[in-house]
C-alpha cells in the first residue's frame, strides 16, 4: 500500500511539473495590450517590412499585423502609425529572382494594399529606405513610392499633412513630409517628420527651416528616418552607398555593380550634428535599417534630452530567408503627464495562438523601457 501511495505521489508531482513547464501554463501570464493610463494615447512603430513583402508566403503575417493595428485603434487610442522604411526589397526590377519571389510591381502593390486597412481610420507615415530607391549611372535616386503612397490614399494623412519637401527630381513627395497632431487630451502639439534614407543636403536644410518656424516653436517633433542609430547605440557613421542591379543573372544570382557613394547625402552622425542637435524641439528620433535594437539619449544645443531609437526586426524569424520578422512591432504609450513615454515590444503573430502567447512580449530592457521627455 505504501508503495502505491509513493507511486501516486510521484505521478502527482510529475503532473504538476509538466503543467508548470508547459507553454499552456504561460497563458496565465499573458496580458492583452492595453493602455496603462486611460488618458494615454499611443503610436505604433512598424520595423522594416521588406522581408514580409518580398515573399508570397510571408505576406499574410504583415496583413495580420495591420489587422491587429486596425482592431486596436480605439483600445490603444492610436493617433499615428510609423514605419521605419524598406517597404520593398526591390524598387524597379521586373524579375522576381533577385531576392524573394515577388516582382517589384507585386511588392509595391502589396505594401500599399496592406496599409489600406488603416486608410480613413488612422494617419500613418512611412520612411523611405535604401531598398525603396534605385540609382542610375549619374547616381541620381528615383523611387516608385509616390505611385503607391500618395496624398489621396488616406484622407487622414491629407488632413494632418502640413509640410512637404521634394524628391531628387524636384517633385513634391511624401518621402519628405510633416504631419501635425494637435493637443491630445490638452497636452502638447506634435509634429511627425519623415526624411529619406541618407537625406540629401537640401532635405536637411528643408527640415531645419521647418523646425525653426515660429508656428512650431512649442511643438514636439518626432523625427522618422531610415538609417540613424546602430545596435551599439551609436550614430551610424558609415558612408551612404547604393548599387545598380546589372541586367543579367549568373548561376542563379543577380549581378550587382559596385556600391557607389551617394552624393550630398548624410549618415546618422551627420543627421545628428546638422539637424537634431541644433534643434530646440526635436525630442525623439526613430529609425530602422540595421537589424536589432538600439537606444541612446543626448543633449541638444539647448540642453534638452533627445531620445533616439533603433527598431528593426527583419532578421527575426530566420533572417532574409525567414518569415519576415516574427510579427514584432512597438507600442509607444504617451502618458497624460506630457513627459512619460513607455516603449513595449509585441508580436500579434505569437499572440494570436494560445499555444504561443507566452512569447508575445519582449520584456528585456532593450525592448521594454520608459522615456522621460523634457
Amino acid at each position: 500500500m505504501n508503495c502505491i501511495k509513493k507511486i501516486g505521489k510521484r505521478i502527482h508531482l510529475l503532473a504538476v511539473f509538466l503543467l508548470l513547464v508547459s507553454p499552456g501554463f504561460g497563458q496565465q501570464d499573458y496580458q492583452r495590450p492595453a493602455l496603462e493610463n486611460k488618458d494615454s494615447w499611443s503610436v505604433i512603430l512598424l520595423p522594416d517590412i521588406q522581408n514580409y513583402v518580398k515573399w508570397n508566403a510571408n505576406q499574410p503575417i504583415l496583413n495580420l499585423m495591420m489587422a491587429w493595428i486596425e482592431d486596436n485603434i480605439d483600445t490603444l487610442n492610436i493617433k499615428m502609425v510609423l514605419c521605419t522604411g524598406d517597404l520593398v526589397e526591390l524598387n524597379d526590377q521586373i524579375h522576381p529572382a533577385y531576392n524573394g519571389d515577388q516582382s517589384a510591381q507585386r511588392q509595391w502593390e502589396f505594401a500599399a494594399q496592406t496599409f489600406n486597412r488603416l486608410d480613413g481610420k488612422v494617419p500613418y507615415i512611412t520612411a523611405l529606405g535604401n531598398h525603396d530607391f534605385s540609382i542610375d549611372r549619374e547616381l541620381k535616386r528615383t523611387s516608385r513610392f509616390s505611385e503607391f503612397f500618395h496624398i489621396d490614399k488616406n484622407w487622414l494623412n491629407k488632413k494632418t499633412l502640413v509640410q512637404t519637401g521634394k524628391n531628387e527630381s524636384g517633385q513634391p513627395s511624401l518621402q519628405n513630409s510633416v504631419y501635425e497632431i494637435k493637443s491630445i487630451n490638452g497636452g502638447k502639439d506634435y509634429l511627425f517628420m519623415t526624411i529619406e534614407y541618407a537625406p540629401r543636403d537640401t532635405v536637411i536644410s528643408w527640415a531645419n527651416k521647418i523646425g525653426k518656424l515660429k508656428q512650431y516653436e512649442n511643438h514636439r517633433i518626432v523625427l522618422l528616418t531610415h538609417a540613424y542609430l546602430t545596435t551599439k547605440d551609436i550614430h551610424w557613421n558609415g558612408t551612404p552607398k547604393w548599387f545598380i542591379y546589372e541586367p543579367y543573372i549568373e548561376n542563379g544570382h543577380a549581378k550587382k555593380s559596385e556600391r557607389w557613394t551617394l552624393p550630398k547625402s548624410n549618415n546618422g552622425k551627420q543627421i545628428w550634428e546638422k539637424l537634431v542637435k541644433p534643434s530646440s524641439n526635436i525630442d525623439m528620433v526613430l529609425s530602422g535599417h540595421i537589424s536589432g535594437e538600439g537606444y541612446r539619449t543626448d543633449k541638444n544645443d539647448t540642453g534638452k534630452t533627445v531620445h533616439q531609437m533603433l527598431f528593426d526586426m527583419q532578421s527575426a524569424g530566420g533572417g532574409h530567408q525567414g518569415n519576415g520578422g516574427d510579427g514584432w512591432l512597438r507600442i509607444l504609450e504617451f502618458f497624460p503627464d506630457n513627459k512619460t513615454v513607455k516603449v513595449k515590444t509585441f508580436s500579434p503573430l505569437f499572440a494570436i495562438s494560445p499555444s504561443t502567447r507566452h512569447l508575445a512580449w519582449k520584456k528585456d530592457l532593450r525592448n521594454a523601457y520608459e522615456m522621460k521627455l523634457d
